[in-house]
């Protein structure tokens, strides 16, 4: 029997910030376990302690009580909800600017970022400036920035919540094929029901403010089917009303 080891673990993770009114608990005793290769979905109110969770995570804030480790060494990507390009740059050097800063700028590399520029038909693109591309395009040239240094681990923070709705749902499967051929374990942050259950393994949902894991649900579909096609069966729709009624407001 094929055992799936844990990739994250976390425990009584616990964050506060001080203000001039005071101090403020952002995030309460959360424990949570990732596997690898596992697709997770985080949930909950606006403002409960989301984004603060990934970004302890992602070590751009290093302050917090309780722990979290990974039990084997891991890169770590992470992609915010803004393209961050470059504007000066040209897309090939936007999307090469993280192996440069982390001197893995070598032909294997490289070569690999070639490759995702041609997958998403932005290799005829690639001397150009962000300015001349789509909001769908500069996303995906942000997201091969982000899978360029072949991270085991993606942290997702509302990457798609800007796109339009079509373009959302066709990069949200980009992401998903991708992680899934290159055995990525993905973790994402989104306001989006539709979105979390079409792509998790587990969805888990956050209280309010300071906000702790009010519960998990496991999600289970063929895994034939697509994103997309997930949202029109009838599993979608027993899900997306379990997990609102576990939601503490309308998010």
């Amino acid at each position: 029997m094929h055992v799936v080891n844990n990739l994250l673990v976390i425990n009584n993770l616990s964050k506060r910030y001080n203000t001039l009114s005071g101090e403020i608990a952002a995030i309460s005793n959360i424990s949570l376990e990732v596997k690898e290769g596992e697709f997770v979905a985080i949930v909950g109110s606006s403002g409960c302690g989301k984004s603060t969770l990934l970004s302890i995570l992602s070590a751009l804030d290093k302050e917090s009580d309780g722990e979290f480790f990974f039990t084997k060494d891991v890169t770590v990507g992470y992609m915010l909800q803004q393209d961050a390009l470059l504007p000066w740059l040209s897309i090939y050097d936007n999307a090469t600017i993280g192996l440069k800063i982390n001197h893995l700028y070598d032909k294997e590399h490289i070569d690999y970022v070639n490759k995702l520029l041609k997958l998403y038909d932005l290799y005829d693109f690639k001397d150009k400036k962000p300015t001349s591309l789509s909001g769908g395009m500069k996303q995906r040239v942000a997201l091969i920035r982000t899978l360029a240094l072949k991270p085991d681990l993606l942290l997702l923070d509302e990457p798609f919540s800007a796109l339009d709705y079509q373009t959302r749902l066709l990069i949200c499967e980009d992401v998903v094929s991708i992680c899934k051929r290159e055995h990525i374990t993905m973790i994402i942050v989104t306001h989006d029901l539709a979105e979390a259950i079409s792509v998790a393994d587990k969805v888990v949902v956050l209280s309010k403010r300071p906000c702790y894991v009010k519960t998990i649900i496991p999600i289970t579909f063929n895994k034939k089917l697509s994103t997309i096609e997930k949202r029109n069966t009838e599993e979608f729709t027993q899900y997306y009303e379990k997990i609102w009624r576990c939601l503490d407001v309308i998010i």
